[in-house]
């Protein structure tokens, strides 16, 4: 089997191509999350704390001198990625949590057992004359 047969098959099993259409719509949707929690939820909260820009946070380490840029300490970008993370997990538990119910729906067991065979019905008469005979 040659190189590209090989990695053309690998590349085509079922479970490659699902879990590339799965990193493709993951992509999409951690980025509507981003600008939710960038463009929606952060704006207000920011608010709430006094119009506090989360991304502005930081602590100067060492000044700008003599042409060398200031080190800085970036936490706000770092608490504003622990807040995307946040609402982005909260988002997929919420879809798999969704789409757990719908499908304990289709897998409910019907609610009156299905009737017993014919071999079963004779099977049980037998076994409650045998009960009786046995008095």
């Amino acid at each position: 089997m040659s190189f590209f047969s090989e990695f053309r098959q690998f590349a085509m099993r079922g479970n490659v191509v699902d879990m590339a259409v799965g990193i493709i719509i993951g992509g999409a949707f951690g980025k509507i999350v981003s600008s939710l929690v960038a463009d929606v939820l952060m704006p207000p909260i920011g608010m709430l704390i006094g119009g506090v820009n989360f991304t502005g946070l930081k602590v100067t380490l060492r000044e700008a001198a003599d042409g060398s840029a200031a080190v800085t300490l970036n936490y706000g970008n770092f608490v504003q990625t622990i807040f995307d993370f946040a609402i982005v997990a909260f988002a997929i538990f919420m879809v798999i949590k969704g789409m757990n119910r719908m499908r304990r729906k289709e897998e409910a067991p019907s609610a009156t057992p299905p009737k017993p065979s014919n071999q079963e019905v004779l099977l049980s008469e037998i076994r409650d004359i045998l009960k009786v005979a046995n008095r």
